[in-house]
């Protein structure tokens, strides 16, 4: 599916829309009815003008004169007749068209208001991970955090575990801090209550963790994609991940690398949830979030996080949207605008609106 670029503008025409195309509708039932009557009346005097040539005719000569003026009231009606068969033809071509271009300019206008919305959403989500990505740079530079990185004997590690655990008892978006060492071994976390099979793990492996072990400097992060973590007991985590490096100074060696993991799904469905779709409009309206190969990762209605892929062109522009001609369905689309220092990861937000009574 295609979905058409457009300049998104304010959905404040809406309700005027609406009472155009009913109004009309009613001068359409306006004129209807009243060419109606016009043709009925019409008839009469044809009638009257038939009935006067008849009784014109029984009077002979006598009846000649009459006859004229009841030809004549007889071609009169036939034009009233003609004028208002024209009429009616013409101004119902014209009021069908009008209709049209009604539904058409409701369309659009429903079209960009559901951007808007798809926008919405896409921006909240931005700037909630715009956060973890000052977050992890600035936990990166603890110096608990450095000190375990730098040397990570038992001490060390057990102190670092908890001033991650302080963390993650202030930040509860969080699932799990870890701090890995320049190997890739995790020597501590903030949960390992909960998730006891984190320290001693190797995430070498990892593309999240590769990435950020080659980072130039302190102020770079890594922004990884969503991912359910069997470390972490098979949710689903957004991971984002900064150097640690000596001193904790920007331009300091590498030590490790720490990782946090953005408790992604509860998260991610608040926003979705919460997008601001009319209550009458709710149940036939799916908001979600999609990566940048069309894979779902957050939808309103819960269904097909990270198995569902849509079928969508999301490459045109930065949003637009598309009616279905046959269902009457309405797809729109926001490609993530960015934020501040997050640029995204060429995420959208989507909403797929089926028509009302549908």
């Amino acid at each position: 599916m295609l979905l058409r670029n457009h300049k998104v503008d304010h959905d404040e025409e809406r309700p005027t829309l609406s009472v155009v195309a009913g109004e009309t509708e009613t001068v359409r039932r306006i004129v209807s009815d009243k060419t109606r009557s016009i043709q009925a009346i019409t008839a009469q005097v044809k009638m009257l003008a038939l009935n006067a040539l008849i009784e014109a005719a029984r009077a002979g000569e006598q009846g000649r004169g009459f006859s004229v003026v009841a030809q004549e009231v007889r071609a009169v009606g036939a034009q009233v007749e003609s004028i208002a068969a024209s009429l009616e033809a013409e101004l119902a071509g014209r009021i069908t068209g009008l209709q049209g271009m009604m539904r058409r300019l409701s369309e659009t206008a429903q079209g960009e208001r559901m951007v808007d919305l798809a926008l919405n959403a896409i921006e909240l989500i931005d700037r909630n991970l715009y956060e973890r990505t000052c977050d992890v740079r600035w936990w990166a530079t603890d110096p608990a955090i450095v000190d375990c990185a730098a040397a990570p004997d038992a001490a060390r590690a057990a102190y670092a575990g908890e001033r991650l655990g302080v963390i993650l008892s202030a930040y509860t978006v969080y699932l799990d801090l870890w701090l890995c060492d320049a190997s890739g071994v995790v020597v501590a976390n903030g949960r390992p209550d909960r998730f006891p099979g984190v320290v001693g793990a190797s995430v070498a492996h990892e593309d999240w963790f590769r990435r950020a072990a080659a980072l130039p400097n302190g102020d770079a992060y890594v922004a990884a994609e969503v991912a359910v973590r069997p470390l972490l007991g098979g949710a689903q985590a957004a991971t984002y991940c900064a150097g640690v490096r000596e001193g904790g100074r920007a331009d300091g060696r590498p030590l490790g690398v720490l990782a946090i993991h953005f408790d992604w799904e509860p998260q991610a469905r608040a926003i979705v949830s919460g997008v601001r779709v009319a209550p009458e409009d709710r149940e036939r309206t799916r908001v979600m979030i999609v990566d940048a190969a069309g894979r779902v990762l957050a939808a309103s209605d819960g269904r097909g996080a990270l198995i569902e892929t849509l079928g969508l062109d999301l490459r045109q522009g930065s949003g637009g949207y598309d009616t279905d001609p046959r269902s009457g369905t309405i797809t729109a689309f926001h490609r993530t605008p960015g934020y501040e220092t997050y640029a995204g990861l060429g995420w959208s937000g989507v909403i797929v609106q089926a028509p009302a009574g549908g």
